[in-house]
């Protein structure tokens, strides 16, 4: 519905592409007109759903630029961007929908469940859950392919679930999928995109648990998609939830981030206020019962920016990962982003224990002083720039919780500086050992996620490079981000019991592909004998875990008939 509603008033409004153009000028292009970090260049933004984007200008990464735009002032700025004929969403044909009507929720099957098929964060499954072993991949195929609607990255990993496949859209749609056909058993249309993988719970009522691009966490009966309840889990207007939470013992632990680090380009921005927190809720009535904040200290009034704004500290260090858990010690486990703004603090680029029950933290280990940096710092002008000027060395995963052979106990886990970590958790986080894999960077190091199995933890390797801008008339502003297509990627095997690099698998040359690059920082998934990684070159490869290898490679790049039309 809220899709026709807009549909319609698109088509009814009049506006004026040249005044839409003109605020696109002064509001927009500064950042999507020379694209720096995460920000997408205008091409992309081109591409997506009207939806998508009227959610940003009004609630969502967009809604400090709009401020002050008149209803028929976003309308003309969102006819402007949009390609003129794309399509708008369209609903979803009685076809793709399953004949079974079956509104039951079957425990038996493979199973993959969140982040991790368990709390420790692993992302191992061994071959009975997996439902394949090491002798199978070299045999896998395409079985059905399903369209995700009109957003352009998918981010959301699929949870597996008696016999049903869970995923959220960059749409704001949730889906609940046959495994065996990929046919629709039910939908379900959340406030924004959702980015986090989703967790299915058994205690009482099955229930499916998830966040959105509004820190608004889920529940919904997993058997029929029915709303269960909703809950506004942080105010701050810049709040999002990127990542899945943690269930355990009838308490979801949901992890609190925020696109906050991408607004200081704007010169009248007064950066930055938001605190990343880890909120606990009771997963039948979503009642909270603890919040903490990852810094202490309420943002408080600093100093003049050069433009006159006035600017704000401390803030920042995002927990963009899932938690994991610790039975042995009642605790939970979260990895940090770095401060957007100055004061530094001692708990960003961090790894902190939190009591399972109160929410207090335990300890803290830093691992990257003195890191306060946000997009400000990639434009010549330094806009809103903190002094340290990054180096943007955030944790993107969550710590790994293995068992060593001598009997002790580790927390591993990689970072943007290119470096993996080994701490002790039994010790208040203290260093065993760190290996050094790649160069790091903004969009370098290690992004998403490892993996371990009881001998090793598996790294890939992201160090994206760009190497500037080319003038591309394929597509509406006439260039394109120069991707390097020699620089980055790569996978390794590091021994738990001391960080000593097994093997490396080098990352394969783009060829003649345009906008291509090797870097690996998708997370990394393990079977016994198999390691799967994901490229920006498209491809998904499954190495060995024993010598590196590649076994089995599927290019994703390709036009696909999907099952929903």
């Amino acid at each position: 519905m809220i899709r026709r509603l807009l549909i319609l008033a698109l088509g009814a409004w009049t506006v004026s592409a040249q005044d839409g153009a003109a605020i696109y000028k002064s509001r927009c292009a500064g950042c999507h007109d020379m694209p720096e970090g995460r920000v997408p260049p205008f091409s992309a933004i081109r591409g997506m759903n009207a939806l998508l984007i009227m959610r940003s200008l009004e609630s969502g990464a967009m809604k400090t630029q709009a401020e002050g735009l008149s209803s028929s002032e976003r309308y003309a700025l969102l006819a402007y961007i949009i390609i003129p004929g794309a399509k708008a969403a369209e609903s979803l044909p009685p076809a793709a929908f399953c004949r079974d009507k079956s509104q039951t929720l079957s425990t038996r099957g493979p199973r993959w469940n969140g982040w991790s098929a368990d709390p420790a964060n692993t992302r191992f499954q061994d071959a009975a859950a997996a439902g394949f072993d090491a002798t199978d991949v070299p045999k896998l195929k395409l079985k059905w392919a399903f369209g995700l609607g009109n957003g352009i990255i998918a981010r959301s990993q699929p949870a597996v679930a008696g016999g049903q496949v869970f995923v959220g859209s960059e749409t704001g749609a949730v889906y609940s999928l046959d495994a065996r056909s990929g046919c629709i058993r039910w939908t379900f249309e959340a406030g924004a995109a959702v980015r986090s993988a989703i967790v299915i719970g058994t205690e009482k009522q099955p229930a499916a648990y998830f966040g959105d691009a509004s820190a608004n966490a889920y529940s919904l009966d997993a058997a029929t998609g029915k709303l269960l309840w909703k809950v506004h889990v942080e105010d701050h207007f810049a709040a999002r939830i990127t990542a899945a939470p943690q269930l355990h013992g009838g308490v979801l632990y949901m992890p609190v981030a925020s696109i906050e680090e991408g607004l200081p380009p704007l010169p009248t921005y007064e950066c930055c206020t938001f605190r990343g927190s880890v909120v606990a809720l009771d997963a039948a009535t979503g009642k909270r019962v603890w919040k903490t904040y990852t810094i202490a200290e309420e943002p408080q009034a600093t100093k003049k920016s050069k433009s006159g704004a006035q600017l704000h500290g401390p803030s920042g260090a995002s927990v963009w990962s899932t938690p994991t858990f610790d039975e042995k010690r009642d605790a939970l486990y979260v990895a940090t982003g770095d401060n957007y703004s100055d004061p530094p603090t001692n708990t960003s680029d961090a790894v902190l224990a939190l009591d399972r029950k109160t929410g207090k933290i335990l300890w803290s280990r830093q691992l990257t002083p003195n890191d306060a940096f946000n997009n400000g710092c990639t434009n010549p002008f330094k806009t809103n720039c903190p002094d340290s000027n990054g180096p943007d060395f955030d944790f993107g995963q969550p710590p790994i919780l293995v068992s060593l052979a001598n009997g002790k106990r580790a927390l591993v886990i990689g970072q943007k500086s290119g470096i993996a970590h080994a701490l002790d958790p039994d010790q208040q986080g203290e260093v065993l050992w760190q290996t050094r894999v790649g160069l790091g960077g903004v969009l370098g190091g290690i992004q998403w996620g490892s993996a371990a199995d009881r001998e090793n933890m598996y790294v890939a390797l992201s160090d994206l490079k760009i190497k500037g801008i080319v003038a591309d008339k394929a597509v509406p502003e006439g260039y394109r981000l120069d991707l390097d297509p020699n620089q980055g990627g790569g996978l390794f095997a590091l021994r738990l019991a001391t960080g000593e690099n097994l093997w490396s698998a080098k990352p394969f040359p783009c060829g003649e592909r345009k906008s291509c690059s090797p870097a690996q920082s998708a997370a990394v998934t393990a079977i016994p004998g198999v390691v799967f990684s994901g490229s920006l070159d498209g491809h998904l490869r499954a190495y060995s875990a024993a010598t590196g290898e590649v076994v089995w490679d599927i290019d994703t790049v390709r036009e696909y008939e999907t099952v929903n039309g």
